[in-house]
């Protein structure tokens, strides 16, 4: 068995950044929304059936939407790339010539020199041409092209895995003690996706955590705030 090459090694560990990095945004987004609308609930109600009711409500709402969403970005993007890919092949075929002049200029754009930049576009025009300017010029491996259903079905469970925080601590403890909990679940949930998010993207913890509590508590007190003003009013 082969081993990989620190390219191949360096991109598999990019792809996976990518997807948890996505994976921690989108159970953040979960909590954050799920949270807004059941606390906004309980600023006008007690009544743990419509609790749950709207907090189940706005956890398939929101994963169905992100999984949708997230589908048709990516088939979008899918698209795009099957399109360049072809436009390349038929250039290769078209005018080979022109394509390895080109290849050779754009190696020579990342330093090298340009006798070692045309031995090097001529190398991998022998090996796999397409491959080559499918990675030089337009940044896609054609062995690893996007997928939307992986997209949308990461998107999903990981919105309902965030979701499921705010709506089982607003209606599992007692009719007292549902708000707090809920606040203090949240809050510490959302201390952990900031942290997360800012450690995969190599970021400074402790500012992406202070924006991601600030943005949730933020959330919650309008929310509830809204809520307890038609609770009030009798809406």
């Amino acid at each position: 068995m082969t081993e990989p090459t620190h390219d191949e090694a360096h991109g598999e560990l990019g792809a996976r950044l990518n997807w948890l990095r996505a994976a921690v945004l989108g159970a953040n987004d979960g909590i954050v929304s799920t949270a807004g609308l059941v606390v906004g609930v309980a600023g006008a109600t007690s009544d743990r059936a419509a609790l749950f009711t709207a907090g189940l409500a706005g956890l398939l709402a929101g994963s169905m939407s992100m999984a949708a969403g997230e589908y048709v970005s990516v088939s979008t993007q899918r698209d795009s790339e099957l399109a360049a890919l072809a436009e390349e092949k038929r250039e290769l075929k078209e005018q080979p010539e022109a394509e390895l002049q080109e290849l050779t200029e754009l190696l020579q754009e990342r330093g090298l020199s340009r006798d070692v930049a045309r031995e090097a576009a001529v190398q991998l025009t022998e090996r796999d041409a397409l491959r080559a300017h499918a990675r030089v010029e337009l940044g896609i491996d054609p062995d690893d092209l996007t997928n939307p259903w992986h997209a949308a079905w990461a998107s999903f469970l990981s919105f309902t895995v965030g979701a499921l925080l705010p709506l089982l601590a607003i209606v599992l403890p007692p009719a007292a003690w549902r708000l707090g909990v809920t606040v203090v679940s949240v809050l510490a949930a959302l201390v952990l996706t900031g942290w997360s998010s800012a450690r995969l993207g190599s970021a400074d913890a402790g500012r992406a955590v202070l924006r991601n509590v600030a943005g949730g508590a933020m959330a919650m007190a309008v929310t509830y705030a809204a809520g307890a003003l038609l609770g009030a009013a009798g809406v």
